[in-house]
């Protein structure tokens, strides 16, 4: 058998296996291995300024004649202009969270980068220097215009809600979708007429769900009653989790993880290694790194702003604070001090492979697991 749903058809791809969209991560190397071994690849440009944006799209299109996607974030919060709610304003701490930062780095031996070197180890373009803040409502609207410039295949959302730009992004000819944690999410984007939704839960890593993967899946499938295709995502790094998805009314699947640990994935090789080395117990869900819960690999950045007992600032805010110590960290090789985002399903990876054999084994392992369902409901003969 072979795997093959209508989001094959939709997307015009093989297996309905989509790359997570994961920032700086989901690089056009590695979303170009995916489209080209049958699924789609889908750019990881959160952090992309505007310019970089525009390089990746086109690198991608050198890389690929299939289709691909691109990944940015939207979120309500931070586009109405919300503040540290219920607290002083986020500018007036920025103060005391960069002084604890700047003494965190100094207890960890970490030497801070100057701007070229810290935009070297975030993977910024120098073309970008001068542009709205990163994670900024500018800098998501100034992301958006490029998206629809470029007429890319499939834009997703991976945060908020896309639907002041949908008409443009249609008469384009883009594929909409939106990652969402709840069935009150999933209504109001369908209600905007986007294509697609991703249906992520608590296991997943970057930002995530209160609702596990498996109660949220099928929630969600009701919920949109078929109007549109749903993925699943959050935890799923094989075969069986791709059928079990499958199993709860998902037409594919969203996976970043799995393909964290391949030679195209756009992470530094002593995070790979951090990954292969992860287990069960191996992520933590903190908003220590960007403001919003976000499940990562365990690390000591995390660990110190919980013993603080401080209250990360809100996106884009904390950004401002982590981005010196992340940068820091991925030059010295801390992965102890930054490992990245990564989900629950982080202990089966083994070992860093190339994307496309990942691809192929998490398709034929789900076809193998779906051609031996019948045998739960098979009588034994003479029963």
């Amino acid at each position: 058998m072979t795997l093959h749903t209508r989001l094959c058809d939709l997307l015009g791809i093989e297996t309905p296996i989509l790359l997570a969209g994961m920032g700086r991560a989901s690089t056009p190397e590695l979303a170009a291995a995916v489209s080209n071994a049958g699924g789609l690849g889908v750019l990881g440009a959160a952090s992309c300024g505007p310019n970089q944006l525009r390089a990746w799209i086109r690198r991608m299109r050198e890389l690929t004649d299939r289709p691909f996607g691109v990944d940015t974030l939207l979120p309500a919060s931070v586009r109405r202009g919300g503040g540290n709610a219920g607290g002083p304003p986020a500018e007036s701490l920025l103060p005391q969270h960069r002084g604890f930062a700047q003494d965190f780095m100094a207890r960890e031996g970490l030497n801070p980068l100057d701007e070229a070197g810290l935009a070297a180890a975030l993977g910024r373009d120098p073309a970008d220097r001068d542009g709205p803040v990163p994670l900024s409502r500018a800098f998501f609207e100034a992301q958006m215009e490029v998206v629809i410039e470029e007429r890319v295949p499939v834009y997703a959302a991976g945060l908020g809600n896309p639907a002041p730009w949908l008409d443009r992004l249609h008469a384009n000819g883009t594929k909409v979708m939106a990652v969402v944690g709840t069935t009150r999410h999933a209504r109001q984007v369908v209600e905007s007429g986007i294509d697609l939704i991703v249906a992520q839960g608590h296991d997943g890593g970057g930002h995530n769900a209160p609702i596990g993967t498996m109660a949220l899946i099928p929630q969600v499938v009701d919920a949109v009653a078929g109007r549109v295709p749903v993925l699943g995502a959050g935890g799923i790094g094989d075969g069986r989790g791709i059928a079990a998805a499958l199993m709860l009314g998902a037409e594919g699947v969203w996976i970043g993880t799995a393909f964290l640990a391949t030679e195209e994935a756009g992470i530094a090789p002593a995070q790979k290694q951090a990954l292969v080395a992860g287990n069960d117990e191996g992520t933590t869900v903190s908003r220590s790194v960007t403001g919003k819960p976000a499940r990562m690999v365990k690390n000591r950045w995390a660990v110190a702003y919980a013993e603080a007992g401080l209250e990360p600032l809100p996106m884009p805010y904390q950004g401002m604070v982590s981005s010196p110590v992340t940068a820091a960290a991925l030059a010295a090789d801390r992965a102890d001090i930054w490992g990245g985002f990564a989900g629950q399903g982080l202990g089966m990876i083994q070992g860093v492979r190339p994307a496309a054999e990942v691809l192929r084994d998490l398709a034929t392992g789900a076809e193998r697991v779906l051609a031996g369902a019948g045998r739960f409901t098979d009588r034994a003969a003479g029963g």
